[in-house]
């Protein structure tokens, strides 16, 4: 089949609702969890506002709209390169300049919601990869890798959400994540990027590995993207679906909100 009629294919089973699409964006809001850093460490990104512009009356007769306050790493968001030191030189590596053809591309869903439920601290690692690729394929150049933790259900409940040890010695909060060897292996195999359904790409605790926060260090080291907070992956197959995570052409944009969607056959 040509790319035509490959497309016209595609069209037709989109309408037919053979291919389904799937949401896998939460709802962004004055309730969306944020993360939160340590005041001694850096400067925090406020809570989400939605304030009204107009709502068909003296301010707007006909129309009702919005402003917004947010922060450009605020609930499901895309990560660019220059969001980390890693990636502070890459032209291209901003959200107004990246290469939009390599935010559309295949997905692989690492399911390790079991392992997450047992243990919030849980971490993915190489051998945990290579033994999925053994049962559902090779991860291959340019596709995305996402780790499902389920971690969306306790999105209704900040606190249960972020999980932040209340211990202030311990400076890190308990979610699961990549382990630095994990990152970097699938940065060997050339993905364009990886996400999660926490609250960050890292592991709750990454700010003790070495080096801290591998996730956003290596991706970005590399001018590959990252994706959060993450929801539905449960409703995806571990191959087979295209994520589509395009963010917000923000001038110098160092991350983005976006609306992430999945194509699932169905």
């Amino acid at each position: 089949m040509s790319s035509q009629e490959i497309l016209g294919a595609f069209g037709e089973m989109l309408l037919s609702g053979k291919i389904k699409v799937v949401d896998c964006t939460t709802t962004l809001g004055p309730k969306t969890p944020i993360i939160r850093l340590p005041e001694d460490f850096a400067k925090a990104t406020p809570k989400v506002e939605i304030n009204k512009i107009s709502e068909y009356d003296s301010d707007g007769p006909f129309f009702a709209w919005n402003w917004l306050k947010l922060g450009e790493h605020s609930g499901t968001h895309f990560d660019a390169p220059h969001h980390w030191i890693s990636g502070k030189d890459f032209e291209d590596g901003y959200t107004d300049s990246l290469d939009v053809q390599r935010i559309v591309a295949p997905v692989n869903v690492i399911d390790c919601s079991a392992q997450a439920a047992d243990d919030p601290d849980f971490l993915l690692t190489p051998d945990h990869v290579q033994t999925w690729e053994a049962e559902h394929g090779n991860i291959n150049p340019g596709e995305w890798v996402v780790m499902r933790t389920d971690w969306d259900k306790r999105s209704h409940d900040e606190e249960l959400f972020l999980n932040e040890d209340p211990d202030p010695f311990e400076d890190g909060a308990h979610s699961p994540g990549p382990t630095p060897e994990c990152i970097d292996y699938l940065l060997a195999k050339g993905i364009v990027g990886w996400g999660t359904q926490c609250v960050g790409t890292d592991a709750g605790m990454a700010g003790k590995m070495s080096p801290p926060y591998p996730a956003h260090n290596f991706l970005h080291r590399d001018n590959c993207f990252g994706l959060a907070s993450l929801v539905n992956l449960d409703q995806l197959p571990a191959k087979g679906a295209i994520l589509i995570a395009a963010p917000l052409k923000i001038e110098n944009g160092t991350g983005s909100p976006i609306r992430a969607l999945a194509l699932v056959p169905a």
